[in-house]
């Protein structure tokens, strides 16, 4: 099953990701100027990065990342990026990976869009939680072509998920793309809660096609790069639509930082494959208030460290020091943001 199981998903996700990418429509943006550090991950003779998906840095200041290549793997680095150790090998709930967050307590949660999984290791690496459901391999492969009609969504099975997120209370909330086009809120023993959106994709307030990535502020609310809508949506606590930020292009990943003044990012990634005219018009990261004012972007589409290709993720825990995981690429950069060029005003998003 493994063997045609990821070939087909890859496929379905180039195609959906070859459309629908949209310039932004902020304008007069100020440009926030950056480093890349150096051959900054280090490592050890024999080992490699496939497509970095995710990234994620704990309060110790290392970071973890969460990559495909011929197996789905996730790697913990320190401060500097000296390798630590491999987590979870082998395990049932690896195999084509999405995203990798780290809780308040330092706990790290990978979501698998290959097994509809998400797993909640401890910082000791022991697996504590597993939500979801894998298909099971007498079902055949998870992914088809075409797709199957649409199920209603279920509390306990994803379809693909993207991400991962908590509140102050230590709820859980889980954007669950592909498949269903939703987010789903869990307590923190794993029961469900609420949803918004459904299994059906759509472009209405509220609806979402193809929910990417999320994050959660301290009062609570859920931002979510609702991609293929070429949007961000703001529910509060409860997940009930605040507000939309839709002149960013094409979210597809969002950050907020831990305060106490929280920031909020969001890339507008240039798709898989790059695509004719898409380095014009994608590729940059944006910095924003909460309230959607935009303080500035930076990075531009491209091949070399400095530029990205295809930010996939990305981790803000020091707002002005951003890890970005890049699919096309195949590494993680560190970024050292610097005071912005110009004005420090940005435009105002769409509510």
């Amino acid at each position: 099953m493994k063997r045609y199981l990821i070939p087909i998903i890859a496929a379905l996700s180039l195609a959906s990701t070859a459309f629908g990418q949209a310039k932004a429509k902020a304008q007069n943006v100020p440009e926030i100027p950056y480093d890349s550090v150096p051959n900054f991950i280090k490592l050890p003779p024999g080992l490699y990065l496939g497509e970095a998906m995710g990234v994620a840095t704990n309060s110790k200041g290392h970071f973890f990342v969460y990559t495909r290549s011929a197996n789905t793997r996730l790697f913990e680095f320190d401060q500097s990026g000296k390798f630590v150790r491999e987590i979870g090998e082998g395990n049932y709930g690896f195999e084509f990976a999405h995203s990798v967050r780290v809780d308040p307590e330092d706990n790290i949660w990978v979501v698998d869009e290959g097994t509809n999984l998400v797993i909640k290791f401890n910082p000791a690496g022991r697996i504590v939680m597993v939500l979801g459901h894998r298909p099971d391999a007498v079902a055949g492969a998870v992914a088809t072509n075409p797709p199957p009609p649409a199920q209603p969504a279920q509390k306990y099975i994803f379809g693909r998920p993207t991400d991962v997120g908590w509140d102050p209370q230590g709820n859980i909330f889980v954007s669950d793309g592909y498949v269903n086009n939703r987010v789903v809120k869990y307590d923190k023993n794993g029961r469900f809660l609420a949803q918004a959106g459904s299994e059906k994709a759509g472009s209405e307030p509220g609806q979402m096609n193809l929910p990417h990535g999320l994050a959660v502020d301290a009062q609570g609310n859920v931002y979510v790069a609702d991609r293929s809508n070429n949007r961000m949506q703001v529910f509060d606590n409860n997940l009930k639509l605040k507000t939309v930020y839709d002149n960013i292009g094409t979210s597809w990943t969002v950050c907020v930082s831990p305060g106490p003044h929280q920031y909020l990012f969001t890339s507008n990634s240039n798709p898989n494959g790059n695509p004719p005219g898409s380095w014009d018009n994608t590729g940059e990261i944006y910095k924003m208030e909460l309230d959607g004012t935009i303080i500035g972007k930076f990075g531009h589409a491209g091949k070399l460290p400095g530029a990205f290709q295809v930010v996939h993720m990305m981790d803000c825990r020091n707002p002005n020091e951003i890890f970005v995981a890049e699919i096309e690429s195949w590494r993680v950069q560190k970024l050292l943001l610097k005071p912005p060029s110009g004005k420090n005003a940005g435009a105002s998003a769409a509510r």
